[in-house]
This record gives C-alpha cells, structure tokens and sequence, in this order.
C-alpha cells in the first residue's frame, strides 16, 4: 500500500504534466490541490489532496498568493474569518499565506467580495508587521 506521501508524488507528477491551465483572478476561491505536507503546514484532503483557497494576488497567469480556507472556527491573529455567503462559516489561515501555479487549481467554488479580500490584506500586513513584542 502506497503511503500518503507516495499518492501525492503521483499526483503532482500528473499536475506538473498537465499543459492546460485554469484562467483565475484575484478574490476567486478554488479547489486546489496543495498536497499532503510535512508537519503543521496545511494539507488537503481527499484523492486530489485538496482544499479551497482564495487567490489573494495574482502575479501572472501561472502563480498567486493562496490563502486556504478552513470550515473550523478559529479566532486569533493568524486567522481571518470569510464570508462566501453560502452561509458555511470560514476561516482564512493567513500564516499559511503561499505561492501556488494554477495547475493545482480544478474547480471554482466562488468569490469573496472586496471588503473580505481587504480584510485578508490587512490581516497579512498586521502579521508581517507585528512587533515580537506585541504577541
């Protein structure tokens, strides 16, 4: 049986060798298949080990800044509640903020409105402008 890290290897081979691309812009939320990862980073779940993300920035039509989106509660400074206005309540892990290719992404699941993507970018900027003082 092939362990976890071994399905995802495989999967990625079959991302990276896929030469269609997925048009996507900012405040979009996607399926995305960001792997399964080492320690407390984020993993997706499932056969395309998946979550949603939002597309915080998009740099070019192949990578963007990707924060993954949670159905679990969380409150503090690395967290930033979203609203999709399905009524699902979510929350954006900002601190896992990552360059992500559009490869990974396969299925569009919405948008956020311009106030939420505001608050993802001040939530970012608060955390990369904390002093190590202020906890």
């Amino acid at each position: 049986m092939l362990s976890e890290f071994q399905e995802w290897h495989e999967k990625k081979s079959d991302i990276e060798s896929n030469l269609y691309r997925t048009y996507f812009q900012e405040r979009d939320i996607w399926w995305c298949s960001i792997g399964k990862n080492v320690g407390f980073e984020q993993n997706g779940k499932g056969k395309n080990f998946a979550r949603p993300v939002v597309v915080l920035r998009k740099f070019s039509n192949e990578v963007f800044w990707g924060v993954p989106l949670t159905t679990k509660i969380k409150t503090g400074k690395y967290y930033v509640p979203v609203d999709v206005g399905d009524g699902i309540q979510r929350t954006a892990t900002i601190s896992q903020l990552r360059l992500i290719d559009g490869k990974r992404l396969y299925q569009k699941l919405g948008y956020i409105s311009k106030e939420v993507h505001l608050e993802l970018i001040q939530g970012i900027v608060k955390l990369c402008t904390l002093n190590k003082n202020q906890g």
